[in-house]
């Protein structure tokens, strides 16, 4: 326990008191916001706002995590492990292509970054890195950080290795990469208002944080064998990540709530997308978080809805704006009374998804 609270305490302080220090940064080398010209007009005050704060989050959660091992090694002589790196890495990988999205807008002087093309070919390459490692490196338990199972509280009776190792393989690094993309976009979608993404983003990794606590303290290897046990590795390392995610973005969303100072940009929306994919995946709770997530996965299904609506109807829309945020400013709604509101919804999604664990692990009995 004493690590994870060091890591999000650590994660939490360089956060908070080096995003001013990076602000100052980016406002003397004009490396500002640029706004779409079809959003709603109100954002135009936003022009110029320093972005690319997702160097912060990235760097506080490494620190965080970094200076927690260092503790724990000195306490118990343990070292980081392969499921903690695999997601820094899956983090860090996703981040810089989003950096590099963030500094081609910058450097052009322009909304549009990287070409879509370019960035799925970025995503899609971390991807499948993180794929084939998950399914190798096996503990003295034989475990691996990630399976071929489709999971949801735990994996499910549906396994992707049942068409033979393989194709077993190529399956799931198309699924992998699928969440990778699905849910880095997702994060992308909801950072359209001031602090909006960073908040979700709070909520939801706060319930991961419970969940791998929970998986640490009846891992197979803790308790008996049965069903009540969770059969992954390396939980108590994936929850210092996870703290340190969660300080990194407490301590951004000082600066990053309305009006704010910075943005995270595709720098941090990216890495934190990443981070959930990675942490569904070796937690072996892929479904269940689009639960715990509901509030990115709403945002997606507006977006979803309104561009086929669109196509299907002739040019029709379901809402005056998507994704939905920008539907309600709108409608006229204070952007700090969507962003509290959603916030409140994220929570739910959040609380609900954890209830269902607990319960699962409940009724297992």
């Amino acid at each position: 326990m004493i690590p994870v609270m060091v890591s999000g305490g650590v994660a939490l302080a360089v956060a908070l008191f080096g995003t001013p220090l990076f602000i100052r940064f980016l406002v003397r080398r004009q490396y500002g916001q640029f706004i779409r010209q079809d959003g709603p007009t109100a954002h135009y005050t936003k022009r110029g706002t320093p972005t690319m704060g997702g160097v912060v989050i990235l760097a506080a959660t490494l620190l965080g995590y970094f200076v927690a091992n260092f503790v724990s090694f000195l306490r118990t002589g343990s070292t980081p492990s392969v499921s903690g790196l695999l997601l820094l890495f899956l983090m860090v990988g996703l981040g810089m292509v989003g950096f590099a999205d963030d500094f081609t807008k910058i450097s052009k002087q322009r909304s549009l970054g990287l070409s879509p093309i370019a960035k799925i070919l970025g995503q899609g390459g971390v991807g499948v890195v993180f794929a084939l490692l998950a399914l190798q490196l096996p503990n003295s338990f034989g475990q691996t950080p990630a399976s071929t199972g489709i999971s949801f509280i735990r994996d499910l009776n549906l396994d992707l290795a049942m068409w033979g190792s393989v194709i077993g393989l190529l399956l799931f690094v198309v699924w992998a990469n699928f969440l990778v993309t699905a849910w880095s976009n997702a994060v992308n979608l909801t950072d359209g208002l001031d602090g909006l993404a960073t908040g979700v983003s709070i909520f939801v990794f706060g319930a991961y944080v419970l969940v791998t606590m929970w998986q640490f303290n009846q891992s197979c290897q803790r308790v008996l064998a049965g069903p009540r046990c969770y059969d992954v590795r390396d939980p108590l390392d994936l929850a210092i990540v996870t703290a340190a995610i969660v300080g990194a973005c407490v301590g951004f969303l000082w600066w990053n709530a309305s009006p704010a100072k910075i943005f995270m940009g595709d720098t941090g929306s990216l890495a934190l997308g990443g981070a959930l994919a990675g942490l569904s995946i070796l937690t072996r709770t892929e479904l269940l978080a689009v639960v715990i997530g509901g509030m990115f996965v709403v945002i997606v299904a507006s977006s979803v809805i309104q561009i086929g609506f669109f196509k299907i109807s002739g040019g029709r829309r379901v809402f005056r704006m998507a994704p939905l945020h920008h539907h309600f400013e709108l409608l006229g709604w204070a952007e700090i009374t969507i962003v509290i509101r959603f916030w409140l919804i994220a929570a739910v999604f959040a609380a609900i998804g954890v209830s269902i664990y607990y319960a699962e692990w409940i009724a297992s009995a």
